[in-house]
């Protein structure tokens, strides 16, 4: 029985590498750090700009315990707290595991800055306004 996809039309062409990006955050995916998504207006010089604020709850870290990186078309933000000393807990109910959570960007899509405030850490990125490209092939004939 063959397995039928998002992308298996024959009308999207060379959309298969995107469809293993996508299996693959699907099957990696657990709920730590929650994170929220949301569409916030930026003032800039030419205009309003739409830009896209991920923020994730991250208690208890610091700047030098997380890191923001971009590889290729991946947005990756991991958190790693390191252990300080031997301590003794009566109850431990604040998670301090480390955690890797990845978003997949469109073509274009720049950060913009990532900041740390309150145990919520934000990461803006600006959403490119699409252009639009209208090109003629020209048809050669055979004789």
């Amino acid at each position: 029985m063959s397995r039928t996809t998002l992308f298996s039309s024959p009308l999207l062409l060379g959309f298969d590498g995107i469809e293993r990006t996508l299996e693959r955050f699907a099957k990696g995916g657990d709920g730590y750090p929650p994170y929220n998504i949301e569409r916030v207006e930026a003032e800039a010089a030419s205009g309003y700009v739409q830009m896209i604020r991920i923020t994730l709850a991250v208690a208890g870290f610091r700047p030098e315990d997380l890191e923001v990186v971009t590889e290729e078309n991946q947005l990756i933000i991991r958190g790693r707290q390191a252990e300080e000393g031997e301590r003794v807990y009566l109850h431990r109910g604040i998670a301090a595991r480390q955690f890797q959570k990845g978003f997949l960007l469109a073509d274009g899509m720049e950060i913009i800055g990532a900041q740390l405030k309150n145990g919520l850490l934000s990461i803006d990125l600006a959403k490119p306004e699409p252009e639009r490209i209208v090109r003629r092939i020209e048809i050669a004939v055979e004789e």
